[in-house]
């Protein structure tokens, strides 16, 4: 089984197992009258929710377009795997918002102000969080085709991959111990496996990261 193969599967396990146990124990710890304790607005909890969601989002829309920009089979293989795995967690992370009765775009909190370092990205530039490609960036994307276009993107998924994992275990840090934090730490082992694995595909391909 290749590295690529393996995170896939593992995030795909992980990702059954935390749907699996999300109705019991992602509000957080019971009160004494039995309730479950929804986590604040600008909590950790709600922050990493709200942000991966967008994060992963962007994950899986460059991943579709290099879908369609190249018929290499390794960087398309990759490409499925990140698009599915993400799009299933982003799923997850908004049912948890849907059950905690909060809003997916929480009016006055910036982004990454759970991390203690909101973002200072605007529409024109895209840039909303750590690694994240501008618009201009994913137009190239859309433009580029064969070789090009698997280089860009291995190139932009790394440093969106980076991001992640920053964010990943700001979670780890400062999120509730239970299935959220879970699954960050998922994120952060999986996401630095393909990191060395775009790593080894830039370097067959001529091309540093």
């Amino acid at each position: 089984m290749t590295r690529t193969q393996w995170a896939a599967v593992t995030a795909v396990v992980l990702a059954l197992l935390f749907a699996g146990a999300a109705t019991v124990a992602s509000a957080g710890p019971e009160t004494g009258g039995g309730a479950a304790t929804a986590p604040a607005v600008d909590s950790a909890d709600a922050g990493f929710a709200r942000d991966m969601s967008v994060h992963h989002q962007q994950a899986v829309e460059m991943s579709f377009i290099v879908r369609d920009r190249t018929k290499d089979e390794e960087v398309r293989r990759l490409a499925y795997d990140i698009a599915n795995t993400q799009a299933n967690q982003r799923g997850m992370m908004l049912g948890w918002l849907d059950m905690w009765g909060l809003p997916k775009v929480a009016p006055g909190v910036e982004p990454m102000a759970w991390m203690g370092m909101p973002s200072h990205g605007s529409s024109h530039s895209g840039v909303l969080m750590p690694g994240m490609a501008t618009a201009a960036q994913l137009d190239q994307l859309r433009a580029a085709s064969g070789r090009q276009a698997e280089i860009l993107y291995l190139r932009l998924m790394t440093e969106h991959h980076r991001g992640g994992v920053h964010m990943a275990q700001g979670c780890v840090d400062r999120c509730r111990p239970g299935v959220e934090r879970d699954l960050a730490q998922g994120m952060v082992d999986a996401q630095e496996s393909e990191i060395a694995l775009m790593a080894d595909l830039l370097k067959k391909r001529g091309a540093k990261p």
